[in-house]
């Protein structure tokens, strides 16, 4: 149970690593192709807004990743539990103001990994 964990934790962390990528560094290239619907002309001017979101993803990354250098299970958890419920919590948040698609690929891996992390040992 704990490589499966470990593994979803991995997943999560690697696409935040993604979004902090694409929201510092593609905004204004990659972003027109993925946000269709938000006004080309905002790209630009909102750059910053988006490289400061990606280095909060990128936060979150950290402390996932952070996990796997713990060696007590009780701190590793916890640590990982926080984390966890952080990029839920952003997940459930951006799929009722944004769009639901961020709730399936945000906020449903997460609940799933703190589930596991909660129940694993039961």
């Amino acid at each position: 149970m704990q490589l499966t964990v470990d593994l979803l934790i991995g997943f999560i962390a690697i696409l935040h690593l993604y979004f902090l990528y694409f929201e510092m560094f593609a905004w204004t290239t990659k972003g027109r192709k993925v946000f269709r619907n938000f006004p080309k002309e905002l790209f630009e001017p909102t750059k910053p807004m988006a490289a400061n979101q990606g280095l909060y993803n990128g936060f979150l990354a950290a402390g996932l990743i952070w996990t796997y250098f713990i060696n007590d299970v009780i701190w590793k958890d916890n640590i990982a539990f926080f984390f966890l419920s952080c990029v839920a919590i952003a997940g459930i948040y951006g799929g009722l103001t944004v769009t639901k698609k961020i709730f399936f690929i945000q906020g449903l891996p997460a609940l799933i990994a703190i589930a596991l992390v909660l129940f694993k040992n039961y």
